[in-house]
């Protein structure tokens, strides 16, 4: 019995403590989890893989080089290279143009407008056509061709800023003293360049202090170039003189987008000196060439670096077709020195709250003869919005062209027809100025580039001193703003 009962205790400690064992198998995992971790760093490790990093080295390089040779591309050309590499079509229409000299602040230097015009200086009706923000008298050649046959002297002007005109300025700036630190460095700067290095030193030695009392404030005048600003204020001041140096008064208007809202106070200020208005696709709402593309730096140089950026956004707001060179001939002259801050500039002045019926309601404007010209194929909305600006204007009429809200070269024969059959509805006027000729005040420059042989100043029996129109002002003619005297060069 003893050894019966020895033997299956005997086992039974065997089994306890085989038992911990199975147990102590479970906890075998615990070191797979240092696999785990070890794997984990293994999967850790390729990111730290020097090819991924080489990689993105490339990418960056590749992105910077990108990023530069883009800047370099959008960068503008200097006015005479610009000129040089102008397609045929542009320097076709600048040849049959001249330049004249207004001034758009009292103390501002003069700039050069642009103007091309057909048609008898004597005519009954003279026509001055004004672009809106993005366009140029490039979009109304064909239009002005087309009234000229018809006898009636068709004038349009690049606005300051815009096409050919010139589109910035030179302004001598005031600086008195200087604003904080940097302010008193570039005083002390200025004070060491003018007196020399050792100026301080040697009034130390001699009187035992420096003196800068005498000097206290600095008046300091910089010239900077600045692009040119058009707003409403300006705009009056070139329109007066552009009417009264070519002689137009009382003109017929044709105030294409935005020139409305520029021109309305102006125009309700000189009665006298405006027989019609035409308002050709110009809403107080905005602009053909939306605002935010103009005023957003980088959006901007995109627009006018890339052709085939400007042709989709042209056609999606301004043109009904963007074949051939029309639409590259716009984005070359907005790019064209500098010119898209001058036109950015010119959207910061618009005032897209403005009123048409209480403008209609004044005393200038009561009374006067006006249509509107509207696009009625560009969309429904535009059309409703072309029905409205006539309903606000009581003495207004409205006329449909099948044309976009830029006027181009297929439909540029419809608008001027409109325009013709309206001045010629209107009672003939007596000039205010009878064929005198260009007063030497005004300093208009021709710059004709064929020889000289077609110039358009039709001063009646006055055929003299045409040798002396185009040489005595071709020395300050458009050509020399480019550095290529009075011939063109091929």
């Amino acid at each position: 019995m003893a050894i019966i009962t020895e033997e299956p205790d005997s086992p039974e400690p065997l089994l306890r403590k085989r038992r911990p064992e199975p147990k102590s198998k479970p906890t075998a995992p615990p070191p797979s989890q240092p696999e785990s971790t070890s794997t984990s760093a293994k999967s850790v490790t390729p990111t730290t893989n020097p090819f991924h990093f080489w990689f993105c080295f490339t990418l960056v390089v590749s992105f910077v080089t990108l990023f530069c040779v883009l800047l370099t591309s959008l960068s503008p050309q200097d006015p005479k290279t610009w000129f040089l590499n102008l397609p045929p079509i542009l320097r076709n229409h600048y040849s049959n143009g001249r330049t004249i000299k207004v001034q758009t602040a009292p103390n501002h230097p003069q700039v050069e407008v642009f103007s091309i015009q057909q048609g008898p200086a004597n005519s009954d009706s003279r026509v001055l056509i004004v672009h809106g923000i993005g366009c140029s008298s490039f979009a109304f050649q064909d239009v002005v061709k087309f009234l000229g046959r018809k006898d009636v002297h068709a004038v349009a002007i690049d606005l300051p800023g815009s096409g050919f005109s010139d589109k910035s300025i030179a302004v001598m700036e005031e600086n008195v003293g200087g604003s904080g630190f940097l302010g008193g460095v570039w005083e002390v700067y200025e004070e060491i360049k003018e007196k020399g290095l050792f100026w301080g030193f040697d009034q130390l030695v001699e009187q035992g202090y420096v003196n800068f009392e005498e000097n206290k404030v600095r008046v300091s005048k910089k010239e900077s170039i600045k692009a040119i600003e058009l707003g409403s204020e300006e705009m009056g001041r070139v329109l007066g003189q552009v009417v009264d140096s070519m002689g137009l008064a009382p003109v017929d208007l044709v105030l294409h987008d935005s020139a409305l809202g520029l021109s309305a106070n102006w125009i309700s200020k000189n009665r006298d000196l405006i027989r019609s208005v035409m308002i050709l696709d110009g809403a107080p709402s905005g602009t053909a060439l939306p605002a935010w593309v103009l005023e957003l730096p980088v959006v901007r140089e995109v627009l006018l670096g890339f052709r085939f950026v400007f042709e989709r956004v042209v056609a999606t707001c301004c043109m009904t077709s963007v074949g051939g060179l029309e639409a590259e001939a716009h984005r070359i002259l907005l790019k064209g020195r500098d010119g898209g801050k001058a036109v950015a500039g010119m959207v910061k002045k618009l005032n897209f709250s403005f009123d048409l019926s209480e403008w209609s309601s004044l005393d200038g404007v009561k009374g006067l003869p006006i249509q509107v010209i509207w696009s009625g194929g560009w969309s429904d909305k535009w059309s409703t919005e072309g029905r409205q600006i006539a309903g606000a204007l009581p003495q207004a009429t409205l006329v449909n062209h099948s044309g976009g809200r830029w006027t181009q070269k297929d439909n540029a024969e419809e608008v001027a027809q409109t325009i013709h059959e309206f001045v010629s509805s209107l009672p003939k006027s007596t000039r205010q100025v009878e064929e005198e000729p260009i007063s030497e005040n005004s300093q208009e420059t021709f710059s004709e580039a064929q020889g000289g042989n077609h110039h358009h100043h039709n001063h009646g029996h006055h055929h003299h001193d045409h040798h002396h129109d185009v040489h005595g002002h071709g020395h300050a003619g458009y050509m020399d703003a480019y550095g290529l005297g009075q011939g063109w060069a091929v």
